[in-house]
């Protein structure tokens, strides 16, 4: 029970009790007589004195009297009784010669004016209380009432809080710490720039893929400069009613500006910064957005430098932003945050591991270099996974096992338990074989690190692919292979099994997507030229269904030399495997045997070389990421290969995705 509910409850009962105490009598209750049973009593002497209020009159007896006869009588000195108005008889008189006290009182109410307020407003004040009290805490949660709606939502983070963040909490990414201690040593020493007429940017943006560690560089730098950090979401200024989004920048930079030296951080920034005019809504639809970035402007075309106030932002959509945004005197100055390369991972990894205890087998430069495309949210999901799985295997150190295991949960789900028929089985087992086997037969094509045929997630098998080191840049030789690999499993089913299934759903999405972006983005089409013909991302939405950047006909051709491309590289495919038939049944028998297989095995079971062309000198610790590539990444950004065999879904005659 909340304070508040206990409070009234208690407030109640205290009402309660003090009206029954007020109105209880002083004197014992009062039997109730008739008014020929009073001057009987009258009569016999018996009367000790009286008081009349009206036709009312009560008094006490000399000696006690029962009433009414029977079984209910009560026995009482006090009585009560009401006076006819057509009774003659002079009972005063009477009274007065037997001595008895006779009184009046005024027939109008005798109880005091504060009793019959507690008494009979004293309810209605609680209730009325109990209403005020609801619309208050109704208020609150809607922005802390009326006139409370326009403040800022910002969190604010003390200067040397216990929850601190410094440069030492931030790891793999030093060139990005590195451009921003400039504005640590501004906060600190705002003097020897100003001395030198020099003014730090007033707008940090910080643009990467999500989880690279955007907003915990933010912390960083305000836990490094020890100053206070006003943290808020884009999104948190707009609101249904116009002119609030403006009302809260207003006023948060005013809440910055009494602190200063301090740090605004805004989060998401696109959420409210994109082009204005983009995808706007006939008769305003945007208005409440854009006055919310306009007023961001105009606050931050306020500063002169002096105040000791620097903004800092995020996002991962920078080509999306307006150009006012970015403009000098704005968010001038922009840094890159990429995903950390292997060196950086490992940085990563020390820092996510200082309390995790860790088994002498664990080598996180093996981990570290098993993981490419991983950024730091990544990383530390890895590490959490692989405590929670020791945990439960009840184990006191972390072992390299529990990560390699982590890792693959983390990418595929857990292993389900289920009763598969021995012909899909052994589909499962040669679509598997034939991406694996491409994978090692393709020139420049990334190592197979694993293959399984244990259903994980949504996918019936899979067959991972990584690179020893980091790429930064792809041959046109090299897709071309990664193009056949992930064919390869569709042609070993036509190859082996004659027939075709819907297991290849995701291999050619993945297949289609990557050659669209040879052809339309990196220039490896003759027919289509060296040019760029695909929209960038987040401008999609500029264009209207069938318009874009290019024309009706290079759009056909676009589609033409894909499927010229997909087309060469599955008959590459299908002529590879014919060709070393005898190795696709080897390791796909290998495959119905065991179930999995590591490189090692797989390599071995294949009959080639291990280490051959550009295969791995040595097995690392785990198995690589398996990541979807994304048509808006540039050509570094292209993840570890991950084939596999989707599952149909039954229920409705559909393909399944594999997990990727």
């Amino acid at each position: 029970m909340s304070g508040f509910w206990l409070f009234f409850i208690v407030l109640l009962i205290l009402n309660w009790v003090v009206g029954a105490f007020l109105t209880s009598p002083s004197s014992p209750r009062p039997i109730s007589i008739p008014y020929s049973q009073f001057t009987k009593q009258v009569q016999a002497h018996n009367v000790l004195g009286i008081t009349s209020t009206g036709g009312t009159i009560e008094g006490r007896f000399r000696s006690p009297v029962r009433y009414p006869p029977g079984k209910e009588a009560q026995e009482s000195d006090y009585f009560k009784t009401e006076r006819p108005s057509f009774a003659q008889e002079n009972i005063v008189a009477t009274l007065i010669d037997q001595g008895a006290k006779v009184q009046a009182k005024p027939t109008g109410s005798s109880t005091p004016f504060w009793e019959a307020l507690l008494l009979y407003f004293g309810p209605t004040l609680l209730i009325v209380g109990l209403f005020v009290a609801i619309a208050r805490r109704g208020a609150a949660g809607m922005g802390g009432a009326l006139t409370g709606i326009g403040r800022s939502r910002a969190r604010r983070y003390e200067a040397g809080g216990t929850d601190r963040t410094t440069f030492a909490d931030v790891a793999g990414i030093d060139e990005v710490k590195e451009e921003l201690s400039e504005v640590v040593d501004y906060l600190k020493h705002p003097d020897r720039y100003r001395r030198l007429g020099g003014m730090v940017p007033k707008g940090v943006l910080l643009m990467g893929p999500p989880g690279t560690g955007k907003t915990l560089l933010a912390r960083a730098v305000a836990g490094e400069a020890n100053v206070p950090f006003f943290s808020v979401s884009a999104s948190e200024f707009i609101e249904m009613i116009v002119g609030v989004g403006a009302s809260r920048v207003r006023d948060l930079f005013e809440q910055a500006k009494r602190e200063a030296p301090a740090i605004i951080f805004i989060d998401e920034l696109d959420a409210i910064g994109r082009a204005r005019g983009v995808g706007a809504i006939p008769g305003g639809g945007h208005d409440e957005r854009e006055q919310t970035l306009n007023q961001i402007l105009t606050e931050m075309d306020g500063f002169d430098g002096s105040e000791g106030v620097i903004v800092l932002a995020a996002t991962n959509r920078p080509e999306i932003l307006d150009a006012a945004l970015l403009r000098p005197g704005r968010f001038d100055r922009r840094v890159a945050v990429n995903p950390p390369d292997q060196r950086g991972r490992r940085q990563i990894l020390e820092v996510h591991t200082r309390g995790v205890p860790l088994d002498q087998d664990v080598d996180l430069e093996a981990v570290a270099a098993s993981t490419p495309g991983m950024v730091g949210a990544d990383l530390r999901n890895l590490v959490n996974e692989a405590a929670l799985l020791a945990a439960r295997r009840q184990h006191t150190r972390v072992s390299a096992a529990d990560f390699s295991d982590a890792l693959e949960k983390i990418m595929l789900g857990a292993e389900r338990k289920i009763l598969i028929a021995p012909e899909e089985r052994e589909r499962t087992a040669y679509h598997e074989a034939g991406h694996a086997l491409l994978g090692m037969l393709e020139p420049g094509a990334d190592p197979v690190r694993k293959i399984s045929i244990i259903p994980r997630g949504r996918a019936l098998g899979v067959t991972f692919q990584a690179p020893e080191r980091d790429r930064y840049g792809y041959s046109e030789s090299y897709l071309r292979g990664r193009l056949t690999g992930m064919l390869g499993g569709r042609a070993a089913e036509e190859i082996v099994l004659g027939d075709i299934t819907t297991g290849a759903e995701s291999d050619l999405e993945q297949a289609t997507r990557l050659a669209r972006e040879m052809v339309g983005r990196w220039g490896f089409s003759r027919k289509v030229g060296m040019i760029s013909v695909l929209p960038a991302a987040g401008e999609e939405a500029m264009y209207f269904p069938g318009s874009g950047p290019a024309s009706e006909r290079t759009r056909e051709l676009v589609d033409e030399e894909v499927r010229k491309i997909v087309d060469e590289c599955y008959e590459r495919a299908l002529a590879r495997l014919r060709e070393h038939r005898d190795q696709l049944d080897a390791l796909a028998k290998a495959l119905l045997e065991h179930e999995t297989l590591d490189e090692a095995d797989a390599y071995a079971a294949a009959g080639i070389p291990h280490g051959n062309g550009s295969g791995p000198a040595a097995r690392p610790a785990v198995a690589p990421q398996a990541r979807r590539p994304e048509p808006s990444r540039p050509a570094a950004a292209l993840a570890p290969e991950v084939s596999g065999d989707g599952e149909a879904d039954r229920a409705r005659g559909l393909a399944g995705k594999d997990q990727h």
